[in-house]
């Protein structure tokens, strides 16, 4: 079953057409495709669809909008290797706060979400013209993909134009985060009756009804930042419609979710359905792995030896003086989990330690650094030596989150997860617990502690509550918004320093500004 609903995801969806590229992100506004040549059949209807979920695609990529996510949390660090990964200073701008309008990620992500928009404008425009009652079903759904897409501008940038109309050709400014939040939270409100309720094959890889519950969930949650005005009571509703549902359940072995064939999980509500033939992008495994680690998965291309693990943040799983040195199995570190003796069984987020080649044989590091004290046999250790200049080729957990199939290509076969059921237990805990309902709250935390392995807390305070959602959701790209939301993003952490409260929204691109005279930059950027 598991493959029939990948196989009918990438079908139906029309994946098998796109081909993606992290930088390129343009957007052709106006197609030769229009209702009086298409949109005839069951098939033209779903193939046209394809198109708005396909240019989901370009999130597994670097530079985009998951890195900018990322990188600016206290999860993930991309340190300078001599002459690799200093990139003109805009990866340590990203971690320290210092980032500035010109940093191209910015650029990259606002492209990639107005594709989406303008996409969806586009289609709802053809849709539009058809006005049969199939075509409004199809409309309905594109909006919440519509939504999804200024549901991550509103959180990345605030003040985004809001642009719904395919026809009108006028440059539009800013809106003002708490017009796009009414504007996201209205459409979502419109669609969420109308949308399927269905969760198979036909569904998979769609936002259905429980799909665009858990976009609103999550709105809500996050309303008092975006708005001023907390929304905890909706969160909570939206979170209960979707676990009352009985649709989504914990998957009993948390890695599961993210296996290379993940198409069967009961836990992840709405994914990008990847391929590494028909559906390319997904490229993690390059990001984060050491060039010698091709040998140790036997990978087609060399990575890139980028992304790690924050060491405090891999420590929130772990406590260091019981397990210096992870002694695991080849690829995954185990350690025990801090305080309590007990092993995380969400290590599996991390690749730590002694790294070996399929035939039992170390992986080499050819070109290690003479200060490096684990020497040529390739070993991941948490700690960092340095962000910049020389900091070492081996240092720092790498990202074992999503399964690295042995003989890999570039492109991943993984789904990439946008929502799930984990998720949404934590969001109803949050919105329980900053009720006063801690009791409730307590339960939900437990519940993903018990799944953990390990040993369920018996009270919850701010602290633990966020170290949690830290330890379930590392790199789903959560970590910005709950340490905003905790109002941890502004605090010290490694090679950080205390930051000023306006890196809480990301600066408008400096190339949008120069190319509209409408758009105004956002509070605290030159």
């Amino acid at each position: 079953m598991n493959k029939l609903m990948k196989r009918v995801s990438l079908m139906v969806l029309g994946l098998v057409f796109f081909a993606p590229a992290c930088t390129d992100l343009e957007e052709e506004l106006y197609s030769d495709v229009t209702a009086d040549n298409f949109f005839t059949s069951d098939e033209e209807f779903v193939a046209a669809l394809g198109q708005a979920y396909s240019s989901l695609l370009g999130i597994g990529n670097h530079s985009n909008l998951w890195s900018i996510n990322e990188i600016a949390s206290d999860e993930l660090v991309i340190t300078t290797k001599g002459g690799d990964w200093y990139d003109g200073g805009i990866l340590l701008q990203l971690h320290q706060h210092e980032y500035t309008a010109d940093n191209g990620f910015f650029n990259n992500t606002w492209g990639f979400c107005y594709s989406g928009v303008n996409t969806c404008n586009r289609l709802i425009y053809q849709f539009e013209q058809l006005g049969t009652e199939e075509a409004d079903a199809f409309i309905a759904e594109l909006r919440a993909v519509r939504a999804l897409w200024y549901y991550w501008l509103l959180d990345a940038f605030g003040n985004v134009p809001l642009v719904t109309d395919f026809t009108d050709t006028e440059t539009a400014g800013n809106s003002t985060r708490q017009q796009v939040f009414n504007f996201v939270e209205s459409e979502l409100n419109e669609i969420i009756p109308l949308l399927s309720e269905a969760k198979d094959a036909s569904t998979y890889g769609r936002i259905n009804k429980w799909g665009a519950l858990a976009i609103r969930a999550k709105l809500y949650l996050n309303a008092e930042v975006y708005t001023g005005t907390a929304r905890w009571a909706d969160a909570e509703a939206d979170a209960d419609a979707i676990i009352n549902s009985g649709l989504y359940s914990l998957e009993s072995n948390y890695a599961a979710n993210f296996q290379t064939d993940n198409a069967g999980s009961q836990e992840n509500i709405f994914v990008v359905p990847y391929d590494q033939v028909f559906a390319q992008g997904f490229n993690w495994h390059q990001m984060t792995l050491h060039y010698g680690s091709q040998n140790t998965f036997n990978l087609q291309d060399q990575p890139w030896n980028g992304y790690a693990t924050v060491e405090e943040f891999y420590n929130s799983y772990v406590d260091p003086a019981k397990n210096p040195g992870p002694q695991g199995d080849v690829y995954k570190g185990l350690a025990q989990a801090t305080s309590i003796g007990t092993v995380d069984s969400r290590l599996s987020n991390f690749i730590v330690g002694p790294q070996f080649n399929p035939d039992g044989s170390r992986t080499e590091d050819a070109g290690v650094e003479p200060t490096d004290p684990d020497g040529a046999p390739l070993t991941f250790t948490p700690q960092h030596n340095s962000i910049y200049p020389d900091g070492l080729r081996q240092a720092g957990a790498r990202i074992g989150k999503y399964e690295i199939a042995q003989g890999a290509t570039p492109n991943l076969s993984n789904d990439f997860v946008i929502f799930r059921l984990g998720n949404i237990l934590l969001t109803k805990a949050e919105a329980d617990f900053r009720q006063g309902n801690t009791a409730d709250a307590l339960a939900m935390v437990n519940q993903i502690r018990t799944r953990a392995g390990v040993t369920p807390f018996s009270s919850l305070d701010a602290t633990n509550l966020l170290a949690e959602w830290g330890r379930e959701m590392y790199a789903e790209m959560t970590r910005r918004q709950d340490l905003i939301r905790f109002g941890k993003y502004d605090d010290p952490w490694w090679e950080k320093g205390t930051s000023d409260s306006h890196y809480a929204i990301f600066p408008i691109p400096q190339v949008q500004l120069d190319a509209n005279n409408k758009l105004k930059q956002n509070e605290g950027y030159n």
